[in-house]
């Protein structure tokens, strides 16, 4: 049977973060921040809160039919609205997901600097307090054959430095299925780069059960966007073939992973956008990665919109945090497949336009497809 249920997430510690940051946007006050439970028939369920339209939990079974929960997250919302988490675990990036060189771009003949808040160096996935670290306007609702929940937010003119006043919405509808679909539309009342992605890490052994090098992926690229030592990209395109990136034939993600490449060495793996092939397609949505873990026959397909996709191996895990297993997430204990336009696209003018200007609709639909193999 269907469920889908809301419950009151936030504690009176977690609103007293929020005290000490007076300046930080919200469309509803921190005190309405709630976990929706969504459920298909076959038993897969999704939890999701209204703060940083977070996916918190994600149950699925396995070629047996046992149930383990497959996305990276922690047991408080504490933990979630701690500023100082740099990892994103579940959440919606944006403005601009992914990294802004120096955190400037030019648009208009109009000059913005951003924060630089990697490393003080680049902006990364919005800022200090980008779509992550806000609360949500949530309304759940309940179809024939699927539960979900729609999430609007309003993001203020020169929120995060970001020109214009945009509303957001992000729609998660869990189907029967086992299709996960993320839905965004956005608009703007001043041009605007505009690049949101889903950052859930998915580790299909379950979360918190060692790391995720023997999971076998294809990603159906010919070509990736190289980057420099701080994770920006140069502006080429290149191909895949014959280097450690060649994930169009499934292989175990750690299996070049060591290679000897300057590329893996400026990611500290892979943390890389992918070049979607468009013509790989299913009902006019690309086809974009399929991952496979063996022990448990667990698989997650990713469907997109998007031109690209950006492929990290938790490189940045380092065995710190626990989850909520009670384990710790260890270095590269889960993996992201970000669907997105190119990283630095307002700086790149060969790479897909990411400027949303008044009168458009940003539109962009992303599929997580779980399964098993048997």
């Amino acid at each position: 049977m269907k469920r889908l249920v809301a419950t009151v997430l936030i504690a009176a510690s977690a609103i007293s973060l929020f005290a000490e940051r007076p300046n930080m946007p919200s469309s509803q006050p921190f005190s309405q921040i709630a976990i929706y439970h969504l459920t298909n028939k076959n038993g897969l369920s999704v939890d999701v809160t209204n703060y940083g339209a977070i996916i918190t939990s994600i149950k699925v079974p396995d070629r047996n039919g046992r149930i383990a929960d497959v996305a990276l997250g922690y047991n408080s919302a504490e933990e979630y609205m701690n500023a100082a988490s740099k990892h994103y675990f579940g959440a919606v990036v944006g403005r601009f997901g992914n990294r802004i060189a120096q955190g400037k771009f030019t648009l208009d003949g109009v000059e913005y600097q951003l924060a630089k808040n990697d490393s003080n160096t680049n902006h990364l996935h919005g800022g200090k307090y980008g779509l992550d670290k806000v609360a949500w306007t949530a309304t759940p609702f309940a179809e024939a054959d699927a539960t979900g929940v729609k999430l609007t937010y309003r993001a203020k003119d020169g929120e995060e430095d970001y020109p214009g006043n945009m509303d957001i919405t992000v729609t998660y509808t869990l189907k029967d299925n086992n299709d996960l679909v993320v839905d965004y539309q956005a608009t703007t009342d001043k041009a605007t780069p505009f690049n949101p992605t889903q950052h859930t890490y998915f580790n299909l052994k379950g979360e918190g059960q060692g790391n995720v090098l023997d999971h076998v992926l294809q990603i159906n690229a010919k070509a990736f966007t190289p980057i420099d030592a701080t994770s920006i990209p140069s502006g080429e395109i290149r191909a895949v073939k014959g280097t450690p990136f060649d994930f169009t034939k499934p292989k175990a993600i750690g299996r070049d992973i060591e290679a000897p490449d300057e590329q893996l060495k400026n990611g500290i793996g892979y943390d890389h956008n992918f070049v979607l092939d468009p013509e790989v397609k299913e009902n006019g949505i690309t086809k974009a990665a399929f991952v496979t873990e063996p022990t448990t026959g667990r698989t997650l397909e990713v469907l997109t919109t998007e031109p690209g996709i950006q492929f990290y191996s938790g490189n940045y895990l380092d065995d710190k945090l626990i989850g909520k297993s009670g384990n710790a997430f260890g270095h590269r204990g889960g993996f992201c497949l970000e669907t997105q336009h190119f990283p630095d696209s307002p700086n790149h003018a060969n790479f897909p336009n990411t400027i949303l200007r008044p009168g458009e609709t940003f539109s962009s639909q992303t599929v997580f497809r779980f399964g098993v193999d048997k």
